[in-house]
C-alpha cells in the first residue's frame, strides 16, 4: 500500500519544527526513525497533512547525565544508546531490554523517543521507562512540561501529548544499588513481545512491570515477598491485567507467562542487587 499524500518539512532547528506543529496542530506528525510511523502511513492508519523530520536537529541527538538522570534526546537512535559505553553502569535495565527491541537494522534507524511516542503496549522502551519511573519532556512553541511516564502513556498507542507538542527527550533516573531483571517471550527474537517483564529489586521491595498483556505497561510494587506469597501476588497481577485472546496468544498463556517469567525476573533482580 501507499500512504495518502502529505507535505514534508525537514526542520533544521527545533523552533522550525515547533512552528509547524503550532500552525498545523493535529494535522502534523513528527517523524524521526520512522520505523513505526511509516508502516502506519502505508496502511493509511495515519493520514497527516504534514510530516516534520527532526533528524537534522543536532541538539536532539544527545545522551547526557543531568541531576541524577540520564536524558536521551529525541534524535537518539536505539543503536546509539545500546552502544553507549556507560549504559550498563547507568541504566542496567535498559541495557538488558534494548537488545530485544527489533533487529539490528531497525535499531539503526528507530529512536528511543519515537518508541515512547508510538506507545505500543508490547514495546520494550516504554516498559523500561515506566518501570524506572522515568519522565517524558514535552516541548511546544507555548511551553515546556515534564510528564511522568506512567501518566504520559494513557492506552494502546495513546498518550498525553497535545497536538502542538513533541517529545524533546525522555529521562531515566539513575538508581545505584538496585538489582534488575528482564525477560520477554515472542514468536522470534526481535518480534513484538507476547509478554515482557521487567523487575527492580531495591531495599524497599520489588517493582514488577509487565508489557504485552494490557493496553499499556502495568506496574505493581510489593515488599520482599517470597514463596507462596509471591506466587499469590503474581497470580493476582496476572488476572488484574485483563488479558485477551488474539492471533498471537491466548489470555491464559499470557497469564501463565506473567506468573512464570515474572518470578524469573524478580529472582534475577534479587541476585543482582548490591
Amino acid at each position: 500500500m501507499k500512504p495518502a499524500a502529505f507535505d514534508y518539512v525537514r526542520a533544521d532547528t527545533l523552533d522550525e519544527a515547533l512552528a509547524v506543529l503550532a500552525a498545523e496542530g493535529g494535522d502534523a506528525r513528527i517523524i524521526a526513525g520512522g520505523q513505526s510511523l511509516m508502516a502506519m502511513l502505508n496502511m493509511r492508519l495515519a493520514r497527516p497533512k504534514v510530516l516534520v523530520d527532526i533528524m537534522r536537529i543536532g541538539d536532539l541527538d544527545r545522551i547526557a547525565e543531568e541531576r541524577g538522570r540520564i536524558v536521551v534526546g529525541a534524535g537518539v537512535r536505539q543503536a546509539k544508546l545500546l552502544a553507549w559505553s556507560e549504559l550498563a553502569a547507568k541504566l542496567p535495565l535498559v541495557a538488558l531490554a534494548l537488545p530485544w527491541t527489533g533487529h539490528e537494522q531497525t535499531r539503526s534507524r528507530g529512536t528511543i523517543c519515537g518508541s515512547v511516542a508510538h506507545a505500543d503496549p508490547s514495546a520494550e522502551t516504554p516498559l523500561c521507562l515506566i518501570a524506572l519511573e522515568g519522565e517524558v519532556h514535552l516541548r511546544s512553541a507555548r511551553r515546556r512540561r515534564v510528564v511522568a511516564a506512567g501518566d504520559f502513556i494513557t492506552g494502546m498507542m495513546n498518550t498525553a501529548r497535545q497536538d502542538d507538542e513533541m517529545i524533546e527527550a525522555v529521562s531515566f533516573p539513575i538508581r545505584a544499588g538496585n538489582g534488575y531483571g528482564f525477560r520477554e517471550v515472542a514468536r522470534r527474537h526481535g518480534d513484538f513481545a507476547i509478554t515482557a517483564c521487567a523487575a527492580i529489586a531495591s531495599a524497599n521491595g520489588i517493582r514488577l512491570a509487565v508489557a504485552g498483556v494490557a493496553d499499556k505497561p502495568e506496574v505493581r510494587n510489593w515488599p520482599d515477598l517470597d514463596g507462596s506469597a509471591l506466587d499469590d501476588a503474581l497470580n493476582a497481577f496476572a488476572y488484574e491485567l485483563d488479558a485477551r485472546d488474539d492471533i498471537h496468544a491466548t489470555a491464559r498463556y499470557r497469564r501463565d507467562l506473567v506468573r512464570q517469567i515474572g518470578r524469573e525476573v524478580i529472582m534475577e533482580a534479587r541476585r543482582c542487587r548490591a
